[in-house]
């Protein structure tokens, strides 16, 4: 979440990139913000005052009996109880007023950078990239969910069957694909200096608060109310909150995480041809990668991670293109983030398979997640991630670019993670 320092300092920055993020009532809500603030920051003074009163009224109490001034004692006395039952009210109302201000604070999104182009939705993104093999497919080609009929790969009505639409099930070679695709990824990363982590995928209510999942999402989450438990929409969300409450070393970063878990999200999308086959689910398999850093070096880290997406697109040989979402489409967390997207050559349409995001200190303030810098001070971290990579499209795009009349064809580099150059 924004800091309070954050929107005192810059109050008509703040404002317009919340703005430029088409957040409804931006100058209102943070006046309010400031005036919560101001309310907490008077009621805290007015209580120290009050504490400092106290005790230095009792310090003298002892002497004034010792040199017999009695009533003036008992006027001290009088004088502290006054004070203290003071003291309860003001106390109950700074309790209520941080409360106020920090539900406020959660339901502000984060700032966009300067660099983010200003726009609505996703026809406003800017297109900064385009790469990746061409591809001509035979005239008959097939869509990844008619392949995966043909060959015997994915069955999404047995998934129907089992648990309801948007979740299918994997079967003999497309099973293996999703794992070959599991392990490159993850071994890329490796090779990237990535420490592995295998998390839950069942996380708390202050694990969903720590990385903004919570409120803003909380409709889009599958809970288990019994136990007060979120299924992760991503692995962001347990990585990251390895470090809430942690204070860092500045030696330490930038650490450097990935992990392969199951993703869950209830709120799948619209209906109709956009949404069939693996284009959106439920239930879904991806890398994550994540990483906690110094606001100097963060820019950099964040073009490594989208250098190394970049570079998975091209070993796995598919036309991709790289967008610079405008403020309207960006997630309530992030300060700057890039798309990319895979071409679907049966489709004829573009699919989103990874988004790269820097969130400033934006979930770091919420973590308070920290770092100790060379003059021992600490400092709020940055915070990025980024898919590295979603498989449900990823696959539709190998499975639909890639067939042939001989069968679905494998790119080198996953051929020794599948074990088999086609599928026929």
């Amino acid at each position: 979440m924004l800091t309070i320092k954050q929107i005192t300092e810059n109050t008509d920055a703040v404002i317009r990139g919340l703005e430029k993020k088409h957040f409804k009532d931006a100058a209102a809500t943070i006046a309010k913000v400031i005036e919560v603030n101001d309310k907490r920051r008077n009621t805290q003074n007015q209580l120290d005052k009050n504490l400092a009163e106290v005790n230095s009224l009792s310090r003298t109490i002892g002497q004034l009996m010792k040199e017999g001034k009695k009533e003036e004692a008992e006027a001290a006395r009088a004088r502290v109880a006054e004070l203290k039952e003071g003291n309860k009210v003001l106390d109950t109302a700074m309790t209520e007023a941080a409360t106020e201000l920090q539900n406020l604070l959660y339901t502000i999104p984060n700032v966009p950078y300067d660099e983010v182009p200003e726009g609505v939705g996703a026809e406003d993104n800017v297109v900064e990239k385009m790469g990746g093999m061409e591809t001509e497919l035979p005239t008959d080609a097939l869509p990844h969910w008619e392949l995966a009929k043909k060959y015997d790969l994915i069955d999404f009505d047995l998934g129907v069957k089992i648990t309801g639409a948007g979740f299918p099930v994997y079967k003999g070679k497309g099973a293996q694909l999703q794992r070959a695709l599991i392990n490159f990824f993850l071994d890329e990363a490796r090779k990237s200096g990535y420490t592995e982590i295998m998390p839950p995928t069942v996380v708390n209510a202050a694990s969903g608060y720590g990385t903004g999942q919570l409120p803003d999402k909380e409709g889009q989450m599958y809970h288990c109310e019994v136990d007060d438990l979120y299924l992760i929409p991503t692995a962001e969300v347990p990585v990251t909150n390895i470090y809430r409450d942690v204070i860092l070393d500045e030696k330490q970063l930038p650490i450097m995480n990935c992990a392969y878990t199951q993703c869950f999200r209830r709120e799948a999308g619209s209906y109709g041809k956009d949404v069939r086959g693996l284009n959106r689910l439920h239930e879904f398999s991806k890398v994550e990668l994540v990483r906690i850093d110094k606001p100097e070096h963060s820019r950099q880290s964040h073009q490594e991670m989208l250098d190394h997406v970049e570079g998975l697109l091209q070993k796995l040989e598919l036309p991709y293109r790289i967008l610079r979402l405008c403020g309207g489409d960006m997630s309530f967390t992030a300060a700057l983030c890039f798309d990319f997207e895979v071409y679907s050559e049966a489709q004829k349409r573009w699919l989103e398979v990874s988004s790269v995001s820097n969130f400033d200190t934006y979930q770091a303030n919420r973590l308070k997640c920290r770092y100790r810098n060379g003059e021992k001070k600490t400092e709020l971290c940055h915070t990025l991630n980024g898919s590295a990579l979603a498989l449900p499209r990823i696959v539709a795009a190998l499975l639909e670019n890639n067939q042939t009349p001989e069968g679905i064809r494998i790119p080198k580099a996953l051929v020794p993670y599948c074990g088999f150059e086609v599928i026929d």
